[in-house]
């Protein structure tokens, strides 16, 4: 992890967090290795922390079903790198504008942790740590891009109720987090439970809940 402030610069509850993640790499959220420097596209995602009306909270939104990538699945505010970015903190707040309003000016980066490898999209992506010192008003900037903007309690996250296991026909099988209105998976819900487990957040759930990921996708939509 590369810290960009002092650790105990943040809020308490995320000051742990903060912490853990100094010393780690990419092994404490996926198996997968990224391809040699070079190649892979570089992207950049926000996972963005904030004090919320139900404590703390991440942004997270839910793409649009008609786009080609992805299509309805949950995700960081994030996306490919411009060649004018500068690096991926700008990567990351850039597109975090474009597809949910969020204001930069308000947003504190706090680190970049290990580069990930996506190997359906070919991205090699810079998950970039913040925390927002000043929420701002958020929505879905694009409906073409964006269908739902939604700021997450960790609380809500953490409640073994809303956490099993989701398997695809591809044989893949891994976290998922059920949230209103959506169900998170994949890359995103690799990345939340790294996360909560090294922000001293989780709580004991049950791994051996393993749910067919259509029939989860339609609990969700009918919840």
């Amino acid at each position: 992890m590369t810290a960009l402030v002092d650790p105990d610069d943040v809020p308490e509850w995320m000051g742990g967090l903060v912490k853990a993640t100094a010393e780690i790499d990419a092994r404490a959220f996926t198996r997968i290795k990224p391809p040699p420097d070079g190649t892979g596209r570089p992207a950049a995602v926000l996972m963005l922390f904030g004090d919320g009306p139900s404590g703390p909270d991440v942004l997270l939104l839910r793409r649009a079903d008609t786009l080609g990538s992805h299509p309805g699945q949950v995700a960081f505010p994030g996306g490919a790198a411009d060649p004018t970015d500068d690096g991926p903190v700008d990567t990351a707040l850039r597109e975090a504008f474009e597809e949910t309003g969020v204001l930069r000016e308000g947003v504190r980066p706090v680190a970049t942790l290990p580069r990930l490898y996506v190997p359906v999209s070919g991205f090699v992506v810079t998950p970039v740590l913040a925390h927002w010192d000043e929420p701002s008003p958020v929505a879905p900037v694009d409906s073409a891009e964006t269908a739902a903007v939604a700021r997450v309690p960790i609380s809500h996250l953490a409640d073994p109720a809303n956490r099993f296991r989701v398997s695809h026909p591809s044989g893949y099988i891994g976290p998922a987090f059920a949230a209103p209105g959506m169900l998170v998976w994949g890359f995103t819900a690799g990345l939340l439970d790294g996360l909560l487990a090294l922000g001293g957040w989780e709580r004991p759930w049950d791994g051996a809940d393993v749910r067919d990921l259509d029939l989860a996708l339609r609990a969700v939509e009918v919840s």
